[in-house]
């Protein structure tokens, strides 16, 4: 769900979609809340520094309406949202077991990310788990990635803040110095 941007703040004019799972967070007693926590602070720190937000997690109330949801619709929407985004934020939390939480639909998106050109700050748990795949850990080869520690961006959101700036700073560098907002 798409949001009317702030006029002022360090991430006015940027369109930023923050992904995560949602299929496998919505658990017998309700949505995973730990993630739940981590995603909405994501979304907050966005909107409350300026910048647009694309979410399915908004768009879908953390799992209660997810139902109401096409397979089509929920792949076109969240496409579009990825061509339209200057940043894609995707949360990816680590379960007790040290295993990453399945999220079929946010990898897809990773790859979506890295085919468009899009930056990417991945919130994750740092060093990256075993059980995260080879492609997931090598991404930051072939596109413009960059990592915030699950546990620090908990502790400190403004980390995203710097993380979104430097990453659509690069872009705007690779770009020529052209503009990438609305890109």
């Amino acid at each position: 769900m798409a949001t009317t941007p702030h006029r002022s703040g360090l991430l006015a004019g940027l369109d930023v979609f923050v992904g995560g799972p949602i299929q496998h967070a919505i658990l017998p007693e309700g949505f995973a809340s730990d993630l739940q926590s981590a995603i909405t602070r994501a979304i907050d720190t966005v909107r409350d520094n300026g910048g647009n937000i694309f979410s399915a997690h908004v768009a879908e109330k953390f799992g209660e309406d997810t139902a109401q949801f096409t397979p089509e619709q929920v792949s076109v929407r969240d496409f579009r949202w990825m061509r339209k985004c200057d940043v894609f934020v995707p949360v990816l939390p680590v379960l007790p077991d040290l295993t990453l939480r399945r999220t079929d639909g946010t990898h897809v998106e990773l790859g979506w990310a890295t085919a468009l050109g899009r930056p990417i700050v991945l919130v994750t748990r740092q060093p990256f788990v075993d059980s995260a795949s080879h492609l997931l850990k090598g991404l930051h080869r072939v596109g413009s990635v960059q990592v915030i520690d699950f546990d620090e961006f908990n502790e400190k959101p403004a980390l995203l803040i710097d993380a979104v700036l430097a990453a659509t700073e690069v872009q705007r560098e690779a770009l020529g110095g052209a503009a990438v907002v609305g890109a």
